[in-house]
C-alpha cells in the first residue's frame, strides 16, 4: 500500500473503502427517496385520509423543511460527538418516522411522521459525506463523491416509481415502507463496515443562528403554504411573512458578526458563486413545486395510474 496513505488512514478502514462507500450510498439513497417518493402517493392519501391541500402540501414539505433547518446543525453535533453514531442514530430515527407514517390513520400524523423523517435525515445525510471524506485519501475523494452523487440522482428517480409500484400492489403505508429493508441492511453492515471518527477541530455550535434559520424557513413556507386558506393579506398571513422577514435578517445579522458562522457569507462576494446558488434555489424550488402539481394532475385529470405517473 502507498505509504502515505497508510500514514493518512488506517489500513484496515481503507481496505473496507468501497464496502464502507456502498453502505454510505445506501444511506443516503433511504434520504433522497424519502424526499421524492410521496408525490405520486398524494391523490391516494388524499383520498384515505380525507386529507386538504394544505395537509398534503405539509405531509411533502415537513420533510423538506425540518430537513433544512437542522441540517447544518446536525452535520456540526455529528462532527462533535460521532459521525458513526450520528449515522446509526439517524437511520434508527427515520425507521422510526416511517412507522408512524405508514399506520397514521389522520393526515396528522402522516404529517408528523415526516417531520420525524426530517430530522433523522438531517443527521444522516451530511454524515455520509463526512465519513467518505475519513475513509477515502485526498487522491480518490472526487471519484468516490461522484459515485455518492450519483447515487443521489438515481435515489430521485427511483422514489416516484417504486412509490407507485407499490400504490398499485398494497395498502397506501406501503410508500413510507419502501425504506425499510434499506435501512436495516444499512444499519447491519453500517455496524460492522462504517469506522468511527470525530472531527479533531471541534467548531461550536451557533445555536441561535440554527433557531433563526429554522423559524425564518418555517414561517416562510408555513405563511406560502396556509396562505390560500387564510388569504394571502390577512392578518395571520401577514403576521407569518414578518416574523419570517424579521428571523432571515437577524439570522444574516447573526452570521456576519459570529466567528463561528452555519454560512459563510462571505462566498456570496464571488458572482459565480451567487448565480449558481440562486439558480439551484430556483431549479429545486420549481422543481418540487411540479412535482406536487404534476402527480396529481397525471392522476386526477388525466386518470393515470400510480405507477404510470411514476414514471
Amino acid at each position: 500500500m502507498n505509504p502515505i496513505i497508510e500514514h493518512e488512514i488506517d489500513p484496515t478502514v481503507y481496505r473496507r473503502r468501497w464496502a464502507t462507500l456502498a453502505v454510505l450510498c445506501t444511506s443516503l439513497m433511504i434520504v433522497i427517496i424519502g424526499n421524492t417518493s410521496l408525490n405520486v402517493a398524494i391523490p391516494t392519501l388524499a383520498r384515505e385520509l380525507d386529507a386538504s391541500t394544505s395537509q398534503l402540501q405539509w405531509m411533502v414539505d415537513a420533510y423538506s423543511l425540518v430537513f433544512a433547518g437542522l441540517l447544518f446543525t446536525a452535520g456540526t453535533l455529528g462532527d462533535r460527538f460521532g459521525r458513526k453514531g450520528a449515522l446509526q442514530a439517524g437511520l434508527v430515527v427515520f425507521l422510526g418516522g416511517t412507522i408512524l407514517a405508514s399506520t397514521a390513520d389522520a393526515a396528522g400524523t402522516v404529517i408528523a411522521g415526516r417531520a420525524v423523517m426530517g430530522v433523522a435525515a438531517a443527521f444522516v445525510m451530511p454524515s455520509t459525506l463526512s465519513i467518505l471524506a475519513n475513509v477515502f485519501p485526498v487522491a480518490e475523494r472526487p471519484k468516490a463523491i461522484a459515485i455518492w452523487a450519483g447515487i443521489a440522482g438515481g435515489g430521485a428517480a427511483i422514489g416516484p416509481v417504486a412509490s407507485g409500484f407499490l400504490l398499485e400492489h398494497f395498502f397506501w403505508g406501503s410508500v413510507f415502507l419502501v425504506n425499510v429493508p434499506m435501512i436495516a441492511l444499512a444499519l447491519g453492515a453500517g455496524a460492522v463496515l462504517v469506522p468511527t471518527s470525530k472531527d479533531p477541530d471541534q467548531v461550536p455550535l451557533d445555536l441561535p443562528g440554527a433557531g433563526l434559520s429554522i423559524v425564518g424557513l418555517g414561517s416562510l413556507v408555513y405563511g406560502i403554504i396556509e396562505g390560500p386558506s387564510h388569504g394571502w393579506t390577512s392578518p395571520e398571513t401577514l403576521a407569518t411573512f414578518a416574523v419570517s422577514a424579521l428571523a432571515l435578517v437577524l439570522f444574516v445579522a447573526r452570521e456576519r458578526r459570529t466567528d463561528h458562522p452555519m454560512i459563510d457569507l462571505h462566498l456570496f462576494r464571488d458572482r459565480r458563486f451567487s448565480v449558481a446558488s440562486g439558480g439551484m434555489t430556483l431549479t429545486f424550488f420549481a422543481m418540487f413545486g411540479t412535482f406536487f402539481l404534476v402527480a396529481q394532475y397525471f392522476q386526477l385529470v388525466l386518470g393515470y395510474s400510480p405507477l404510470k405517473s411514476g414514471l
